[in-house]
């Protein structure tokens, strides 16, 4: 059955429905950052150790990147709007399950079923966004409210769990996502239209490449998380990527024979679909490493409490929206994708690097500002071009594989990052007594900081391997009036 026409974004009730989106890509980035700030009263409130805490992350983290494939496809053969209220469904039960924990098997089962959710959610909002604007400056302004939602969400993560955590304690940040989660799935239905899918699409789905490709990306994030803690020489750490990486090869060559594949092959041989996992890969390393070097810095290093850690990020907020919103389309229109991916990634890494440059252990807040903001102004620009050019040139009917191939990328570079950038940050803590001193974790935290920012720079210049596109007419710089985006 040939997927649904593409709306025009002057149907009725366009704005509300990319609003709805907008929103629901908010709560989803909101939800992947706020637990930061909150983790020493988590494992304090529930009887965390020191090793099992960053679970709290890791098993949403883990069960996210495993089942984005599945999601994906589900999303294309059963349908975009069942996928986003039943995943939004589950996120909602999984953050008020998470907020009556009462002990850590509870919590981490709950993070867990948060990434399920999620999961589902994340490629069916993605290929909403992309299937309801055409191909061009209307996506592309789609996109950049999206992606600006996006950043918003990672950004206001950190500002909102250390409000929360410091005013009310830390389940309010389970708790805080679940009314917005059920408003939008109320009004999902009266928003999206009917998905008009044959369930007879289901019949030979691919369930060996569901298998391979959930398992495979389970285990490589699962080893990857698990590095720093239990050893990056340890059977778990290495089999486990080991196991991940092999069995994702079995499924790209499953996939080559599969009468109708989970991943389309095509896919894998669209120039800018690769180049865009490529970049978001790196930005998403960097990206994990500067929260978590930022983060760790302002509480240990600094003493801040989570609610001035939370207010330290805002400014990151700020700027990211903005330049997500209108800087990056301006450069897209006027100066191409590749242009505004290579600028973007440049001026992202060149924060970071400057803002882990002036990380010391009796540095002024004011002297981080200039990286800060450079930071926040590249990562708005970034966001939006990787996921336009993610979108550039796939089909309807394959958005939403294509959604979960980028955004697995995006959980594959953020915990590959978060890991490697942790090892490097304790590299020279290991002294055998215990008693680092706080220059010595300020150091170790300003080394990873500068890998995740010269990272960045050298992964802008993949920009210049996208496909040009033919030369078009000028297009219009206006594409929804204020009216379509106003809720």
């Amino acid at each position: 059955m040939s997927p649904p026409a593409l709306a025009t974004p002057t149907a009725p009730r366009s704005g509300l429905r990319l609003a709805l989106l907008v929103s629901t890509q908010f709560v989803v980035a909101l939800d992947y950052n706020i637990v930061y700030v909150a983790l020493p009263d988590i494992g304090a409130g529930l009887g965390f150790n020191a090793q099992s805490l960053q679970w709290v992350v890791s098993s949403y983290a883990v069960a996210f990147g495993g089942l984005l494939m599945l999601g994906g496809r589900l999303v294309d053969r059963v349908g975009r709007r069942l996928m986003f209220v039943v995943g939004l469904a589950l996120f909602a039960a999984s953050c008020l399950a998470g907020g009556l924990a009462t002990g850590p098997a509870m919590l981490l089962a709950a993070r867990a079923a948060q990434g399920i959710g999620a999961a589902m959610l994340t490629p069916a909002t993605l290929s909403l966004v992309n299937t309801s604007f055409a191909e061009g400056p209307e996506r592309t302004r789609a996109l950049s409210l999206w992606s600006a939602a996006g950043s918003a969400g990672l950004a206001a993560g950190a500002l909102l769990g250390g409000v929360l955590t410091q005013a009310g304690g830390w389940r309010w940040v389970m708790l805080v996502m679940v009314p917005p989660a059920l408003v939008i799935m109320l009004a999902a239905p009266k928003l999206l239209a009917r998905d008009g899918m044959d369930r007879r699409t289901l019949t030979g789905f691919d369930l060996p490449g569901a298998l391979l490709a959930t398992f495979g990306s389970a285990l490589l994030v699962f080893g990857l998380a698990s590095g720093p803690q239990a050893g990056w020489t340890s059977a778990r750490s290495i089999g486990s990527v080991a196991v991940g990486v092999a069995l994702l090869g079995a499924f790209v060559v499953v996939e080559r024979r599969a009468r109708d594949p989970l991943m389309p092959p095509r896919l894998l041989r669209a120039r800018n679909l690769a180049v865009a996992m490529s970049v978001i890969l790196i930005f998403q390393s960097a990206l994990g490493g500067a929260y978590y070097a930022f983060t760790t810095y302002l509480q240990n290093g600094h003493g801040y409490s989570a609610l001035a850690t939370g207010l330290a990020f805002l400014p990151v907020t700020i700027l990211s929206v903005i330049a997500g919103m209108k800087i990056g389309p301006a450069l897209i229109r006027r100066r191409g994708m590749a242009t505004s991916l290579f600028t973007g990634m440049l001026l992202n890494g060149a924060g970071i690097t400057l803002l882990a440059a002036d990380m010391e252990p009796d540095a002024s807040f004011w002297t981080l500002v200039p990286g800060i903001a450079v930071w926040g102004v590249g990562g708005g620009m970034t966001f939006t071009a990787m996921f336009v050019t993610a979108a550039s040139g796939v089909r309807s009917g394959e958005q939403g594989v294509a959604s979960a191939m980028a955004t697995t990328a995006q959980q594959l570079g953020g915990a590959a990052g978060l890991a490697v950038l942790v090892a490097v940050a304790t590299a020279g803590l290991h002294s055998g007594a215990g008693h680092e001193s706080s220059a010595q974790v300020v150091a170790g935290l300003r080394h990873a900081g500068v890998v995740a920012g010269v990272t960045a720079m050298l992964g802008a210049f993949l920009a210049f391997a996208l496909k040009r596109p033919p030369l078009a007419a000028p297009q219009s710089e206006s594409v929804f009036t204020a009216e379509e985006i106003t809720l």
